[in-house]
């Protein structure tokens, strides 16, 4: 016969092992799971149901006040992803400290002649103008993206987040965090090239 006076503690490490199994489970999958940190792939080239496809039917408005030498800075839709060559799409916001770290690499890939195009996302829009005022402006157009509802269409995790977008409009990489020197070397400009070369077939 069991003893009914164990129910109440049985239920209640029921109630606390449970979850605790949940989050050992998480925890065993983050590490060692097939995109774990110790599967030995590339944490920063997290997989992206977008890639191979179209990229997302948005249209964002420009950052309000945002100027370039040659004027207003505008926004952007697929439209503008699509008919030319390769572009970068780089997701920002004022507030993320790497976006800051990253900022020097973006520069200069605009100056290698890399087409770069911002999505700013969750931003004010005074606290945008002001960091791309003070560090330099990568990009030929920037869409504003305040509600964060564009960069859940991109299945954005945080920012800064990379997309490469291939001359018919269509994500061929997506490079999670934020891009240095060597990482934009060794693992953005190959994908570039790789897309070009698809358009060239």
């Amino acid at each position: 016969m069991t003893d009914s006076t164990n129910a109440p503690s049985l239920a209640r490490r029921a109630i606390f092992l449970v979850p605790l199994a949940v989050v050992l489970a998480g925890v065993v999958f983050f590490v060692g799971g097939p995109t774990g940190l110790l599967s030995g792939r590339d944490p920063a080239a997290l997989p992206s149901a977008l890639i191979g496809r179209p990229a997302p039917d948005t249209t964002l408005p420009a950052l309000e006040g945002l100027r370039g030498d040659s004027g207003p800075i505008p926004g952007f839709s697929r439209a503008d992803l699509s008919g030319g060559g390769v572009t970068v799409v780089n997701v920002f916001a004022s507030w993320c400290a790497p976006c800051r770290d990253e900022h020097p690499t973006l520069m200069k890939l605009k100056e290698s002649g890399v087409r770069i195009i911002g999505l700013n996302y969750k931003d004010d829009a005074e606290n945008a103008r002001r960091f791309l005022g003070g560090l330099g402006l990568p990009y030929e157009r920037v869409g504003a993206d305040p509600s964060g509802r564009a960069g859940v269409e991109w299945g954005v995790y945080g920012v800064p987040e990379t997309f490469v977008i291939t001359g018919d409009g269509r994500v061929a990489y997506k490079f999670v965090g934020p891009l240095g020197d060597d990482t934009a070397e060794s693992q953005l400009m190959p994908q570039i090239e790789k897309a070009k070369a698809l358009a060239a077939k």
